[in-house]
């Protein structure tokens, strides 16, 4: 089950996934900095959560651990997708509604999708 994120989580997911590399709390820490006035302790103790959630694998080396992100952000936000709509109780009833709500360029989005994995059973 992928868990939602806090403000801060969220932040720092953001970060993660953009780096596309590993990185330690200080690089995250001096990227935030740019914006806020944040303490190393807290950024440790967000990243530390977010490896406890699974979303964050770290490896030790030297005395920093090395942080990256367990998946990306399109996997996680399927995820949740996956999670929310197994949660609705009419699944069908809730899809019709995901799908009114589609802008045009959701939709484009959605029918280039099912060009590169058609459900089963669609040519």
């Amino acid at each position: 089950m992928a868990r939602s994120l806090g403000e801060l989580e969220a932040v720092i997911m953001d970060r993660m996934w953009s780096y596309r590399r590993p990185a330690t709390v200080r690089d995250v820490l001096e990227d935030l900095r740019a914006e806020r006035s944040i303490a190393y302790t807290t950024v440790m103790t967000v990243m530390d959560k977010l490896h406890t959630k699974g979303l964050l694998r770290r490896e030790l080396v030297g005395k920093a651990y090395l942080y990256q992100a367990v998946a990306s952000k399109e996997a996680y936000t399927a995820d949740l997708m996956r999670d929310s709509l197994a949660r609705s109780g009419n699944q069908a009833a809730t899809l019709v509604h995901f799908l009114e709500r589609l802008t045009p360029e959701e939709a484009g989005a959605l029918e280039a999708a099912l060009q590169v994995f058609p459900p089963r059973g669609r040519a």
